[in-house]
């Protein structure tokens, strides 16, 4: 009755689950609710007159899980082979010019009201992907100018200067 092995989790399905600490990041919030967003406009599309739409959020969905499961997993620090800051900004500005685009489409042409919450969801989701990518952006800005600060700085001395010294 009193086994302490008992009483300890077992590390079944618990390894697959994201931490707590990367659930309360700013980026595990981000791409969390990138992820929810995407699966809502899929629902949304399939749903609606616009079925045409509904690739951009179900492609948007399999990569939002494949960031978050990389994030929370830490493949980012074990694959070296791939720059992840710079391949996710990428994915957040197309994500946001495709959004923006659908959901411009999804509202003016379709009359139905799956179409118009899709469109309403996909304008949050481009302020969504728009936030991820500015602060994915500052982030490699503090990164670029912590490169440059770190080399010397070197004085480059003019023609002139250089002439002087050898009279």
């Amino acid at each position: 009755m009193g086994d302490p092995e008992a009483a300890a989790p077992q590390p079944g399905l618990r390894v697959l689950l994201p931490s707590r600490e990367f659930l309360t990041s700013r980026k595990g919030q981000l791409l969390l609710g990138e992820a929810v967003l995407s699966f809502i406009i899929f629902i949304c599309y399939v749903a609606s007159y616009a079925v045409a739409f509904m690739t951009v959020p179900l492609i948007e969905l399999l990569l939002a899980v494949i960031y978050f499961y990389a994030y929370s997993s830490k493949l980012n620090e074990k694959f070296k082979g791939i720059h992840w800051p710079v391949a996710n900004f990428i994915h957040c500005v197309v994500a946001a010019i495709l959004y923006f685009a659908i959901s411009i489409a999804a509202v003016a042409q379709y009359k139905d009201g799956a179409s118009k919450a899709a469109g309403v969801f996909g304008f949050i989701a481009t302020i969504v992907y728009a936030v991820d990518f500015y602060f994915i952006f500052n982030d490699l800005t503090q990164f670029i100018k912590q490169g440059d600060s770190e080399d010397p700085p070197q004085t480059h001395r003019s023609e002139e200067e250089e002439d002087s010294d050898s009279d």
